[in-house]
């Protein structure tokens, strides 16, 4: 089966992962990574990628879900932020436990269709469309909230961001305030 993919034992999300599907394997789930310009099969269930993305830009997994429930509210099927910096952040199509469970990159979906009743085409920005079984109103939900997220986040970044320049801006007017002299 994946005779013409190149199998990856070793793989972390980046800001080219657009998407990551589940591929039943020999009584295992492995994953199909789709990057912009690469697709390839990792030996590990999507959720287990998701985990170690996390872990590999210093946080966890639960305390990724945590800062979702603190920003957003959510708590089932959490958008997940892997990297605030990078702006990575990836969504799940069903409960992340489940064998169908996909994810998507929030950067990378640039549209999506109705295919059936439960199925959904996936515009990545690669041009290129997956068909995943999910409605296109569970998708338009997930997608939606994981822009909440993204609003959220970089909202409070800009603002700890600006209270950083303020702090910063109020020392230098106080150290040019002191009168020193200075001896040579």
């Amino acid at each position: 089966m994946f005779d013409q993919e190149v199998l990856h034992e070793d793989f972390e999300l980046t800001v080219n992962t657009m998407a990551i599907v589940p591929v039943p394997y020999g009584g295992r789930i492995y994953s199909k990574i789709f990057e912009i310009d690469d697709e390839y099969v990792v030996p590990e269930k999507p959720i287990d990628i998701i985990k170690k993305s996390c872990r590999f830009y210093a946080s966890s997994f639960e305390g990724r879900r945590e800062g979702t429930k603190e920003l957003i509210g959510i708590t089932h099927k959490s958008p997940i932020v892997i990297d605030p910096v990078s702006s990575i952040y990836f969504f799940p199509t069903t409960s992340p436990n489940r064998p169908d469970c996909c994810w998507f990159s929030l950067e990378h979906v640039q549209g999506f269709f109705r295919k059936g009743n439960k199925e959904t085409e996936v515009l990545l920005s690669n041009k290129q469309t997956l068909s995943v079984p999910i409605s296109a109103n569970s998708f338009r939900s997930q997608y939606q909230r994981t822009s909440l997220l993204q609003t959220k986040m970089q909202q409070r970044l800009l603002e700890s961001e600006r209270r950083s320049k303020h702090l910063f801006h109020d020392w230098q007017l106080e150290a040019l305030e002191r009168k020193r002299f200075y001896r040579f």
